[in-house]
C-alpha cells in the first residue's frame, strides 16, 4: 500500500546551471522518503514499549496508525490534511524523526524546498546517521549551489549505503561540480552498476564521459539514454554539445536545433545553436539566434559581438557597426571586435576608421600574444592568500613549503620560493624581509628570475632611479626577454625624461598595465607620434577602464596634447559603461 504512494508517475527532475553542467535528478524516481518512513517509524518505536511509561510515547501501534494515517490522506491529494496529522503528531512527540521527515517531505512536495531543507535539517540532529536524510539534503545543497556542503553529506551518505544508486549518482555531480571528474567518473559508474536501466544515468554517465574527455563513448551512451527516453530533459542539449567538441557540426545543429525547439527560453541551447550556425557559416540563422538570446540577456557581450559578426557577413554593415560599438562600450578588452568593426568600416567606405580598428586590434593582439609573467606561467596565485597569511604569522618556512609543494612537478626552483617570498613581503610592506629574501634568492642562484626586478621596483616606489636601473639592468643581463623588467626599465626612462627611450622599452614589452600603457602614451606625445599615442591611449581606456584616477590623467592628457575629439570619445564610453 506504501509502495502505491511512491510509484509516481511524473517524473521529478530538477535543472541548475552550474558552469557547463546542469544539476539533474533522475526521472524515474519521486522522493523516496515515503518508501521508508514506516520503516524507520518501525525503527524509532519498535523494542521501546519498556520506555513508553517513562517518555509518554504511545504503544507503537498508535504511532504507526498516525504516521500511515498521515500517508494515505497525502496519497489521496489530501496534502492540508496529511500536514495537520503530521503536525499534530509532533505536537506531542516533537522529536519523532519519522514524522519530521514527513513533514519535510510534505513541504518539498508543496515546493517549499528551503523549508523541508530546514526540516531535513532538523531529523539529521536526531539521526546524523539517516542515509536518506544525508540523501536529501545533498540534493538541495547541490541544487542551491552550495556544493562543499553537498558533497559532504553526500560522501557520508555513500559510506553508510556504498551501493546505493542515488546516492552515488548525485555524488558523481558533486564531486564534478567541485572540480574531481575521475572521482565524479567513478561514482556514476557505480549508480550504474547498481541501477543499470536508469536512462537518467545512461545520460550522466555520457556528460561525465565527455566532459573526461572520452567524447566518442559519451555519447553513445547519451544516445542510448535518448532512444530510450526521447523526454529526458537537456537531452538533445548534451547530445548537441557533444557532437561540437567532436567537430560534428551537422549533429550539433540537428539537436542544438531540437533542443532549443523543446525548451525555447533555454539560452545556454541557444548559445550553442548560434555558436553552431556561425561555424557553419549561417549567419541568418545564427542572427536569429543571437538576437533571441539579446532578449532574455540584453547585455551578454558574446551574443552582441555574435551579432554584429552575423550582420557583418550579411554585409549589412552599418548594423554590424552599431552593435559591435556598443560591444566595445560594454566591453573594451573586447579584441576581436575591433577587427570585425574594422572590417564594417571598410564595407561603409569609411577607410581612415577601418585602418585606425585594423591598428589598434594588431597593437592589442600584440600585447595580448606577448605578454607574460611569472605568476600567469607557474600559476603562484592559486597560493598566494595561503602563503601571504602564513608570513602574515611569521611562519616563513610553511610558506616556503606551500610553494615547493605547489609547484614540486615543475622546474621551479628553492630560489623562485625565495623570490615568491620577497615579493609577497613587499606586498605586506615588510621591506626587511622582503629584501632579505630576494637576496638570499641571489645567493641561491644568482640568475633566478624576479629578484633583481622586485628589488628595483622597490627603489622605483622609493624614488631611487639609480637604484632601479641597476636592478632592471642587472635582470635584463641574466634575462634580456623577461618582459617585466623591461617595462620597468621604460618606466625608468620615463621619470629620467629620456622619452624616446622609454617609449622604445614600454612598447618592446607589450605591457597591458594601465599606468605603464599611460606612460607609453605619454612618452608618444613627447617624441610627436601622435598616431601611436592615440592608439596607445586606446589601449589604456580598455585595460584601466575600472579605474577611474588612470582614466581622469588619460583625459586630461589627451586634452593637453589637442587630442579633444578622443578624449570626448572615451569619456562617453566611460560614461556609458
Amino acid at each position: 500500500m506504501i509502495r502505491s504512494a511512491l510509484d509516481d508517475s511524473s517524473p521529478i527532475r530538477l535543472s541548475v546551471v552550474s558552469g557547463s553542467a546542469h544539476v539533474t535528478t533522475h526521472t524515474w524516481r519521486a522522493n523516496r522518503l515515503p518508501t521508508l518512513l514506516l520503516l524507520a517509524a518501525l525503527s524509532a518505536v519498535g523494542g521501546s514499549s519498556a520506555r513508553a511509561q517513562n517518555t509518554g510515547r504511545p504503544a507503537k501501534s498508535v504511532l504507526m496508525v498516525q504516521l500511515q494515517q498521515a500517508l494515505n490522506l497525502n496519497e489521496h491529494g489530501d496534502r492540508q490534511g496529511a500536514t495537520n496529522s503530521v503536525l499534530h503528531i509532533l505536537e506531542q512527540h516533537p522529536d519523532f524523526e519519522p514524522a519530521i521527515k514527513l513533514k519535510g517531505m510534505l513541504l518539498e512536495e508543496a515546493g517549499r524546498t528551503s523549508e523541508a531543507a530546514a526540516v531535513y535539517q532538523e531529523a539529521l540532529k536526531l539521526a546524523p546517521n539517516d542515509a536518506d536524510l544525508l540523501l536529501e539534503l545533498g540534493k538541495y545543497k547541490l541544487n542551491a549551489g552550495q556544493k562543499e556542503e553537498a558533497l559532504k553529506l553526500l560522501q557520508h551518505c555513500v559510506r553508510i549505503l556504498p551501493g546505493d544508486g542515488d546516492a552515488q549518482y548525485y555524488l558523481a555531480q558533486a564531486y564534478h561540480l567541485n572540480g574531481q571528474n575521475d572521482l565524479a567518473l567513478r561514482a556514476i559508474r557505480l549508480s550504474l552498476k547498481a541501477e543499470p536501466d536508469n536512462p537518467s544515468v545512461w545520460q550522466k554517465y555520457g556528460e561525465l564521459l565527455c566532459i573526461n574527455e572520452d567524447c566518442d563513448a559519451g555519447l553513445k551512451w547519451l544516445l542510448k539514454a535518448q532512444h530510450a527516453d526521447a523526454t529526458l530533459p537537456r537531452i538533445d542539449y548534451d547530445i548537441a554539445l557533444t557532437d561540437s567538441k567532436l567537430m560534428d557540426l551537422a549533429g550539433a545543429a540537428q539537436y542544438g536545433a531540437r533542443a532549443v525547439a523543446s525548451q525555447p527560453n533555454d539560452v545556454p541551447a541557444l548559445q550553442l545553436l548560434a555558436t553552431t550556425d556561425v561555424k557553419l557559416a549561417k549567419w541568418q540563422e545564427a542572427r536569429d539566434a543571437f538576437k533571441r538570446i539579446l532578449t532574455f540577456k540584453p547585455d551578454d557581450v558574446d551574443s552582441l559581438l555574435g551579432l554584429g559578426h552575423c550582420e557583418l557577413e550579411l554585409k549589412n554593415y552599418p548594423a554590424a557597426a552599431d552593435k559591435l560599438q556598443l560591444v566595445l562600450q560594454v566591453a573594451p578588452k573586447q579584441i576581436l571586435a575591433h577587427y570585425y568593426l574594422s572590417r564594417a568600416f571598410a564595407g561603409m567606405g569609411r577607410t581612415a576608421d577601418a585602418e585606425h580598428e585594423a591598428a589598434l586590434h594588431q597593437l592589442m593582439m600584440e600585447q595580448m600574444t606577448f605578454v607574460r609573467s611569472a605568476e600567469s606561467e607557474r600559476s603562484e596565485s592559486a597560493i598566494t592568500a595561503q602563503a601571504s597569511a602564513l608570513l602574515a604569522a611569521h611562519r616563513e618556512q610553511a610558506a616556503l613549503q606551500l610553494y615547493r609543494n605547489h609547484f614540486k612537478s615543475t622546474a621551479a626552483t628553492l630560489a623562485d620560493a625565495y623570490v615568491f617570498i620577497g615579493k609577497l613581503y613587499l606586498i605586506l610592506g615588510n621591506k626587511e624581509d622582503g629584501i632579505r629574501s630576494l637576496h638570499h634568492a641571489l645567493e641561491i642562484q644568482p640568475t633566478v628570475r624576479g629578484a633583481h626586478t622586485y628589488q628595483g621596483i622597490l627603489a622605483l616606489k622609493l624614488g631611487d632611479l639609480s637604484g632601479a636601473e641597476n636592478e632592471f639592468q642587472a635582470e635584463l643581463a641574466n634575462d634580456p626577454n623577461y618582459q617585466t623588467a623591461i617595462a620597468e626599465m621604460g618606466e625608468v626612462r620615463y621619470h629620467q625624461g629620456r622619452y624616446s627611450e622609454a617609449a622604445e622599452q614600454l612598447a618592446k614589452s607589450r605591457i597591458m598595465t594601465p599606468e605603464l600603457l599611460y606612460m607609453l602614451c605619454d612618452s608618444y606625445f613627447h617624441t610627436g607620434k601622435v598616431s601611436d599615442a592615440d592608439l596607445t591611449a586606446e589601449t589604456v581606456a580598455a585595460y584601466g577602464r575600472s579605474n577611474p584616477e588612470i582614466m581622469k590623467d588619460l583625459i586630461d592628457l589627451l586634452l593637453h596634447n589637442g587630442q579633444t575629439d578622443l578624449a570626448q570619445r572615451l569619456s562617453a564610453n566611460l560614461a556609458g559603461k
